[in-house]
């Protein structure tokens, strides 16, 4: 085999340990034999153009990421600063102390109002998380999280989650695997309440709305349901979803009547 196949090999072992798969758990995702996992890994076998694609949407990334073609966006908690502001072509994504406190916010409000539903998984926790920041854009012209969103073939994904999950892992939240529907499951559950004091009434609304329209759906309902979403279709394979397309979208996606204003 060639040191590219090896080389990815390394990768997707990392990744599926950093995601928390065993090999058999994986397998079954993929729909693959452990063995045929296993030469993956060590770079006995070629991968295939449907595998390509299967841990692309398994691990949340862009392919051309997976392949070592683009650099994944590195994120940075700051701590105290005001954040840099990064051009979309920009591998680092710096986010400021407000947005992290913000973004837990939310994330916990999510999790103690529809987290222990058995179709909350990590999946459906983005798209919540997505609407709930692309509505909230489209409404009142002004960030809610403001997190960075990527487009992949499950739907936009947040860059910044990771990061910001492991920070609060075993104090904030907590994370497990299940099995849900014979396929495993990344759940978050939260270990405390949100603080409420970060967050505005109108933002409080917006979560309320997204939770109450979309927290039944399961991973691949509310990945479709985000598909027909402009800011998404609009949107190239692994770039990062630009907000200001909120203002072209169409019903019954868009939650702010524009004729109204326009009387």
């Amino acid at each position: 085999m060639s040191v590219f196949d090896k080389l990815l090999g390394r990768r997707i072992k990392g990744l599926r340990e950093k995601r928390g798969f065993s090999q058999e758990s994986l397998s079954k995702v993929m729909k693959i034999g452990r063995v045929s996992l296993s030469q993956l890994e060590n770079g006995e076998r070629k991968i295939s153009a449907e595998e390509i694609k299967t841990f692309s949407n398994v691990f949340n990334m862009d392919a051309d990421v997976l392949l070592g073609r683009k650099k994944e966006a590195k994120v940075v908690l700051e701590k105290g600063k005001a954040g840099k502001v990064t051009r979309k072509q920009e591998t680092r994504i710096s986010v400021p102390q407000k947005k992290i406190e913000k973004f837990k916010a939310v994330l916990l409000y999510i999790l103690n109002k529809v987290g222990s539903k058995n179709n909350i998984g990590e999946t459906v926790i983005y798209k919540l998380l997505y609407f709930i920041d692309f509505n909230y854009y489209e409404r009142y012209e002004e960030q809610l999280m403001g997190a960075t969103y990527m487009k992949n073939t499950h739907g936009p994904t947040p860059l910044e989650f990771k990061k910001i999950t492991d920070s609060m892992e075993g104090k904030e939240l907590t994370k497990c695997k299940i099995d849900y529907f014979k396929y495993p499951q990344t759940k978050y559950l939260p270990l405390k309440k949100p603080d409420i004091s970060v967050l505005k009434a109108t933002e409080i609304e917006v979560i309320e709305d997204v939770l109450k329209k979309l927290s039944d759906m399961n991973a691949n309902e509310i990945s479709e349901y985000s598909h027909k979403d402009v800011p998404w279709m609009t949107t190239e394979d692994g770039e990062r979803i630009d907000y200001e397309s909120v203002f072209y979208r169409t019903m019954p996606y868009s939650v702010r009547t524009y004729d109204e204003e326009n009387i």
